[in-house]
């Protein structure tokens, strides 16, 4: 029977076991043994990373041909207006071509969310906003690309579902093992 573990990843952490003796990685968060990550989330991001011990699983949520959405929370820089955020569904044209179509509104602050550590750049002159981001590939800092792109640099970056699995309650560096 396979088994998956949903993580918090804190921000700072690779989604990897092992790597460079400076860097924090999952081995301090993750005690059971023949888990590997499904997928990745970058150091600089938050939020729910996959694990599991069973090979197709693992392929099932990677890869992008089984179309798993995953939703984020972003924090951007300056205040994003209906017009831009309708770009998210029409596609944005990166460097590496145009992504598929994603899903994203407009939220208010989340008021439910833990400090990050360290905190996020602060200017006063500067607003902030934030909304929900529904992607339906991964391309490398696919989301930190996009918004760039379209003028909203990310400021901050929670991952709270892929496909059917949420983060739920999860606390930054808390996991759950569930059976599939």
């Amino acid at each position: 029977m396979p088994r998956l573990l949903l993580l918090n990843k804190p921000y700072g952490v690779t989604s990897q076991f092992s790597g460079n003796p400076r860097e924090a990685t999952l081995a301090p968060l993750i005690n059971q043994k023949d888990f590997y990550a499904a997928g990745r989330l970058d150091k600089n991001s938050e939020g729910l990373l996959l694990l599991t011990d069973d090979g197709k699983l693992q392929n099932r949520i990677a890869n992008p041909d089984f179309k798993l959405g995953k939703t984020y929370l972003v924090q951007l820089e300056g205040l994003i207006d209906t017009r831009t955020l309708k770009q998210f569904s029409e596609g944005i044209l990166l460097k590496d071509g145009l992504t598929k179509p994603a899903d994203a509104i407009q939220i208010s602050t989340p008021n439910d969310l833990w400090e990050r550590s360290p905190p996020i750049r602060f200017r006063k002159n500067i607003p902030t906003s934030w909304i929900r981001l529904k992607i339906y590939e991964g391309k490398n800092r696919q989301i930190r690309r996009m918004t760039a792109a379209l003028g909203f640099p990310t400021l901050r970056l929670i991952r709270i579902s892929v496909g059917e699995w949420e983060l739920g309650k999860l606390r930054p560096g808390q996991h759950k093992q569930i059976s599939i």
